[in-house]
């Protein structure tokens, strides 16, 4: 039987992975929770006690906890410390889905960042938009910038990763 495995890309060691090339820092993220919010965000908000204001695409969020909009009833929590909130529906309107293992998160960092943005997606690098949904370099994410204009956060479903990994070396190898 063949091995299909060997058309993949291998998986980086991602404690240790990074790309320095053109101005930028690329890394794995780890340790943050994700939840996945459907429903009511404004109930979501009052239970978990994280502010209820979700941020787009290449808009900036900052602090230790912050929301992705996905759609106008549902955001991507995500949070340095786990969440107090069980995963399941909430009579309160609102349903959580715990989604640490199914989305890898990149931080990208560098004056360089415009310049790679302009490569991998179609969007002006300058703006933002109302969903945090995105194409980038061809795999659906969800991104925004944080803490300042030069960090970028990027959401990617795991089993994508090391294609994304792979696009990165070589774009930026370029």
């Amino acid at each position: 039987m063949r091995d299909l495995a060997e058309k993949w890309s291998a998986v980086p060691d991602w404690k240790t992975a990074v790309i320095t090339a053109e101005g930028l820092a690329i890394r794995s993220a780890s340790g943050f929770s994700q939840c996945l919010v459907s429903g009511d965000i404004a109930a979501w908000s009052k239970a978990s006690g994280m502010a209820a204001e979700a941020v787009g695409a290449l808009a900036t969020a900052t602090g230790r906890s912050y929301a992705l909009r996905i759609a106008r009833d549902r955001i991507l929590a995500v949070s340095e410390t786990p969440f107090d909130i069980a995963p399941g529906w909430h009579e309160e309107g609102f349903a959580v889905s715990a989604h640490d293992a199914g989305l890898h998160m990149f931080e990208i960092e560098g004056p360089g960042l415009a310049s790679l943005l302009a490569r991998a997606m179609t969007l002006d690098p300058q703006a933002t938009t109302p969903s945090a949904a995105v194409l980038f370099a061809g795999v659906n994410a969800l991104c925004c910038r944080h803490g300042h204009g030069d960090r970028l956060r990027l959401h990617v479903d795991r089993g994508l990763a090391p294609y994304l990994w792979k696009w990165l070396e070589q774009t930026l190898a370029l």
